[in-house]
């Protein structure tokens, strides 16, 4: 008689004896796990292969499978329900990649307007330079001074005090030469319209 022929109480095992018996739970964790995994695997299986791309069920099943198994043995105790315990745990790997999935798609999203699509608008365009021609034409028809007083102000930046002080005018006649060259150029606009 060896070691391995014993039953707990001292008996020894006959041939017509279940080994192991179906209450016993002397299996290790391991063993519990292999047992709850050999009887639900396949239902997993069935699950994923419904809710996810073939190429990935056998990565969600192996992840699945490995997160029931890091379970301590007390906590694989309180389960009730492995089968739906490994179909909520493969639920939750399902919804994770589908949240990083649309956070990276966000992510490489380029939101983008007509006009970086289709480049510059070749009608505006020509709109814009013939704008600028006439405003150009108006400008070198202005008396020298009136034309210079506008260069000073809108080109190089001088505020009216300074214009009237490098002329040797007063303020108001700077203001006037402005309002002169505004009314040129607005004529200008309005007559390419």
């Amino acid at each position: 008689m060896t070691f391995d022929d014993e039953k707990e109480d001292g008996r020894v095992l006959g041939g017509t004896d279940p080994l192991p018996p179906s209450d016993w739970t002397g299996l290790g964790h391991a063993s519990h796990v292999e047992a709850l995994i050999g009887a639900h695997g396949d239902d997993l299986a069935r699950y994923l292969r419904r809710r996810a791309p073939q190429q990935d069920v056998g990565d969600l099943m192996q992840e699945s499978l490995g997160r029931f198994a890091a379970l301590s043995s007390h906590a694989m105790s309180l389960v009730e329900k492995p089968g739906a315990y490994l179909v909520g745990i493969a639920r939750n790997l399902l919804t994770d990649r589908a949240r990083s999935a649309e956070a990276r798609m966000q992510s490489q999203h380029h939101s983008f307007n007509d006009s970086e699509v289709l480049g510059p608008d070749p009608h505006a365009a020509l709109e814009a330079r013939e704008t600028l021609r006439r405003v150009e034409q108006a400008i070198a028809r202005l008396s020298p001074q009136t034309g210079s007083i506008f260069v000073m102000h809108r080109f190089d930046g001088l505020d009216y005090k300074e214009i009237a002080e490098a002329k040797g005018i007063t303020v108001k006649g700077v203001e006037w030469h402005m309002a002169k060259a505004m009314l040129a150029i607005d004529k200008a606009r309005a007559d390419h319209k």
